[in-house]
């Protein structure tokens, strides 16, 4: 359940802006988590999520600076872990599925990443699509997500 909350937290602060804590609150209930302000808390804690400005003057919760650049190992990749059954690659293309309602979660654990080598993402309910540069990055990342969900090489 935490890890379902806590990937919930990363797509609702990616998709809007959130400045406090009784806001997210609101936002995880009404997606079906019951959760008291102590949880928040150490979820925010947790994630590493900071407060910024936003270009009309603003605060947001957004995902630190420094866990932004983590790479594969880091926090994202026990989201990605966790949303993550199977993964392939054709080309420069990476289709990963997720579990039902995971998609983008997974999709904002990747972008977190900043991994080079991949243009964008493309998120949809239980599949994220991972456009890279070349067909040699795409089976990189393939591989690594492979590896971390324990997913055997066909």
């Amino acid at each position: 359940m935490k890890t379902k909350r806590q990937n919930k937290i990363i797509e609702l602060i990616t998709k809007e802006d959130i400045d406090t804590q009784e806001e997210l609150q609101a936002k995880l209930m009404e997606a079906g988590f019951n959760v008291t302000q102590a949880t928040i808390s150490r979820d925010i804690r947790e994630l590493g999520l900071v407060k910024t400005t936003t270009q009309n003057g603003k605060y947001k919760y957004t995902l630190n600076a420094v866990r932004e650049k983590e790479s594969i190992t880091g926090k994202f990749s026990a989201i990605l872990a966790q949303a993550t059954h199977s993964v392939d690659f054709a080309k420069n293309l990476v289709v990963v599925k997720t579990y039902t309602g995971m998609g983008s979660a997974a999709g904002a654990a990747i972008d977190s990443m900043d991994l080079p080598g991949v243009v964008g993402t493309l998120a949809g309910d239980d599949t994220l699509l991972i456009v890279t540069r070349d067909d040699e990055t795409a089976g990189k990342i393939a591989e690594n997500i492979s590896a971390l969900i324990g997913q055997s090489k066909k």
